[in-house]
C-alpha cells in the first residue's frame, strides 16, 4: 500500500502545482506532430526545399521518435504525453502493419496463376571491385531474369561471361542491362531522360520476355540521382524521369509487364507517383520486413524496386550484399492464369 501511495504522489501535482495531466505538454505536442507528419505526409509541401520528398523517403523511421518521448513522458510524469503518444504509435502501424506481416505468395491464391517467375534487381555499382562475384552471386538466387544498372563497359564482358550459360538471352542499353533464362524480343531504348542531361545519358530499356507462358514487356530504368544541397531536397531531373517512364508503361501494349530498376526514390515518395500509376502490384504486402535496399553499410531505404501490371508481386526480399553500395532485391512474381 505504501508502494501504491508513493507512485500516487509522484504522479500528482508537482511543487508548482501540475498535474499528470498538464506537465509534459512539449512531449505531447511533439507525439502529435510525428503523428500528422506521418499521417498526412502527402500535405507537406514539396515546393519548400523539397521537404515532401524527403519526408516520405524516410517515413518509416518517424517511429524511431516515440521511444525518446515515451522516455520523456515518463521522466516528467506525464499522463498527458502517454496519451499522446498513442497517435504517432497507431498511425505508424497503420502505414507499415503490412510490411511486418508480409501476405506471401499464398494471398494470391493458387488457383490464380499459372506460374511463378523469379527476378531479381542490382544497381550493381559502377565502382564495383569483382562483378564476377557480383553476377554469381546473382545467378545463385536462382531468378529467371536478372536486371542489372550502372554497368560500364568494362565490366560488361564479366557480367556477360558468368550470367551466360544461365542466362543466354541479354538486351543492353546504355548503363542498364537485362539477362533472362527466356529469348528476348523488341528491345528498344527507354525515353526516360530529362531534358538537361546529353544524349550519352542512356538509362532505359524495353523488351519483351518469351516465356513459356506467353510473352511479358520488361522494363528496366535507372532514374536520376537524388541529392541533398542548399537549396533543400533536390529530386526534378528524377521526378521528371519517372514521369517520362510513367508515359512509357502507359503507352504498353502487352498485358503483362515487369519494371525493375534503381528508381532512387521509395514508394512513399510522390515522385514516384507516375510510376505507380502503371503498375498494380508494387510488393508493398510481400516484403520481407522492410528490406531497405541502400545504403549497404547501413541500410536506410528502399530505392530498388520491382512492379507489375498483369501479374503479382508475392514476395521480395533483399539478398546478402555484393561489391556494389546496393543490396540486390529478389522478387517473387505471380503471372495469373490466361
Amino acid at each position: 500500500m505504501a508502494r501504491t501511495a508513493g507512485a500516487r504522489r509522484r504522479w500528482g501535482a508537482d511543487a508548482a502545482g501540475r498535474t499528470a495531466w498538464t506537465r509534459g505538454r512539449i512531449p505531447a505536442a511533439l507525439a502529435v506532430l510525428t503523428a500528422g507528419a506521418a499521417a498526412f505526409h502527402s500535405l507537406v509541401p514539396g515546393a519548400v526545399l523539397g521537404l515532401g520528398s524527403l519526408l516520405e523517403s524516410f517515413l518509416p523511421w518517424l517511429g524511431l521518435a516515440v521511444p525518446p518521448l515515451l522516455a520523456a513522458a515518463l521522466v516528467r510524469r506525464s499522463a498527458l504525453a502517454l496519451v499522446a503518444l498513442a497517435l504517432p504509435s497507431a498511425v505508424w502501424l497503420a502505414l507499415f502493419h503490412d510490411t511486418l506481416t508480409p501476405r506471401g505468395e499464398d494471398a494470391v491464391g493458387a488457383a490464380a496463376r499459372t506460374a511463378l517467375l523469379t527476378a531479381v534487381q542490382h544497381n550493381a555499382s559502377d565502382e564495383n571491385r569483382d562483378p564476377a562475384a557480383t553476377a554469381r552471386a546473382l545467378a545463385a538466387a536462382g531468378p529467371d531474369i536478372v536486371a542489372l544498372q550502372e554497368l560500364t563497359p568494362a565490366a560488361l564482358p564479366v557480367y556477360g561471361e558468368v550470367l551466360a550459360r544461365e542466362y543466354p538471352h541479354h538486351a543492353v542499353v546504355g548503363t542498364v542491362g537485362l539477362w533472362s533464362r527466356h529469348p528476348l524480343t523488341g528491345t528498344r531504348p527507354l525515353d526516360i531522360r530529362p531534358a538537361d542531361l546529353g544524349p550519352d545519358w542512356n538509362r532505359g530499356l524495353r523488351t519483351a520476355v518469351r516465356t513459356p507462358h506467353g510473352d511479358i514487356a520488361v522494363h528496366v530504368a535507372h532514374l536520376p540521382s537524388v541529392r541533398v544541397r542548399a537549396t533543400g531536397f533536390d529530386t526534378e531531373w528524377r521526378d521528371e524521369s519517372a514521369a517520362l517512364l510513367g508515359g512509357e508503361l502507359r503507352a504498353e501494349e502487352l498485358p503483362r509487364v515487369i519494371v525493375l530498376g534503381d528508381f532512387n526514390g521509395t514508394l512513399d515518395d510522390r515522385g514516384l507517383a507516375p510510376v505507380l500509376a502503371g503498375v498494380d502490384s508494387a510488393g508493398r504486402g510481400a516484403v520481407d520486413g522492410f528490406s531497405f535496399s541502400w545504403p549497404t553499410a547501413f541500410p536506410v531505404a528502399r530505392i530498388d524496386h520491382v512492379m507489375a501490371r498483369g501479374a503479382a508481386v508475392t514476395r521480395l526480399r533483399t539478398l546478402p550484399a555484393t561489391g556494389s553500395d546496393h543490396l540486390p532485391v529478389a522478387a517473387r512474381i505471380a503471372l495469373p492464369a490466361a
